[in-house]
């Protein structure tokens, strides 16, 4: 039989990417858990594989049903399970905290307790966040950067969630023998990044004002705060390896990029690439800012890469280039979006 993968959230930009490089880069068969309203927008190029089920496949679950997830997991059977889906957007979790938290720490324990109750012996890709370790003051952040047991201080709803996720990953591994591995990626982005996120939401109103469908003015929020960015392919190559090169159950490591900027920084290389770019105006929107925000997110990523042999290899230059490239095709194609 062959290797067999189950990914929630493949309709996510992330979970979409990891789709992609394991039907490139392997031969194993890959099973794609989405609600039957999840959008395809981002897996619309491989509807023709699904369709004639070409090693990929969809199956029809919700992290809030923890029957259909037992009949997944009963169906499947998987090798490996990279757990991806969530609500995923801090500031929509300030309005949103109960769903928040129910989607992400009990849908964490659904997943895993089907996992249990199918009698299933997985390894097992648990994604937690950066976001867990919160508001660092910059007296205490550790010279080299956050690394693993920095402690927790989450500064929003979705915070707290993603140390629910980060802490039932190591419970069931050290509960119950299950082969988990929990993540903390930092901000990573790319094609396919959803518009709520800050670079993808600027990289979107600078190709809406170039097709002149808006105003030449972009909305921002806290420009200040400080990211560490990665691009999502080589994200969802590290969490590749993290399933394959001796995977340790019960293990955490931190993953990000090697550049380094604040959001503003990251503003002024999209606004670059753009013909447009010095006659766009930019004006701070009260609504896209956070109550409090984690804003010095700069990881240590020595533990991963000394186990694994990861390092991020696409500069982020080519990132954020792409990342535009994606929106302005979306806008040439005649797409229609909220100008948010």
């Amino acid at each position: 039989m062959a290797t067999r993968a189950l990914i929630t959230g493949i309709t996510g930009m992330v979970g979409s990417h990891l789709a992609d490089f394991l039907l490139e880069k392997t031969n194993w068969e890959v099973y794609g858990v989405c609600r039957w309203r999840s959008p395809i927008d981002n897996v619309s190029h491989l509807i023709e594989r699904v369709n004639q089920k070409d090693r990929i496949y969809f199956e029809y679950a919700d992290l809030n049903d923890a029957v259909s997830l037992i009949h997944v997991m009963e169906k499947v059977k998987p090798d490996y399970i990279f757990h991806l889906a969530a609500q995923s957007y801090p500031l929509t979790s300030f309005d949103s905290p109960l769903d928040t938290l129910n989607t992400n720490i009990l849908g964490t324990c659904r997943l895993l307790e089907a996992v249990r109750v199918a009698g299933l012996d997985p390894t097992i890709h648990v994604c937690a966040s950066s976001e867990v370790f919160g508001k660092i003051p910059p007296e205490k952040k550790p010279e080299t950067g956050i690394h693993e047991d920095c402690p927790f201080h989450p500064a929003s709803p979705y915070a707290i969630s993603k140390v629910g996720t980060d802490l039932l990953g190591r419970y069931y591994a050290e509960a119950y023998g299950l082969k988990v591995m929990t993540t903390r990626m930092f901000t990573h982005t790319g094609p396919r990044r959803g518009d709520v996120f800050h670079e993808s939401t600027f990289a979107k109103q600078i190709a809406m004002i170039e097709k002149r469908l808006i105003e030449p003015v972009v909305k921002v929020g806290n420009l200040k705060s400080l990211r560490t960015y990665a691009d999502v392919r080589d994200a969802v190559r590290a969490y590749y390896m993290l399933v394959t090169v001796n995977p340790i159950p019960g293990e955490y490591y931190n993953i990000g990029g090697s550049y380094t900027c604040t959001v503003g920084d990251t503003l002024n290389t999209l606004l670059s690439f753009s013909p447009m770019g010095q006659s766009i105006r930019i004006e701070v929107d009260p609504e896209r800012l956070r109550p409090i925000d984690a804003d010095l997110q700069v990881p240590d990523c020595t533990k991963f890469k000394k186990h694994a042999g990861w390092e991020p290899e696409i500069p982020y230059e080519k990132t954020m280039l792409d990342l535009l490239d994606y929106w302005r095709e979306r806008i040439n194609r005649g797409e229609q979006f909220l100008t948010r």
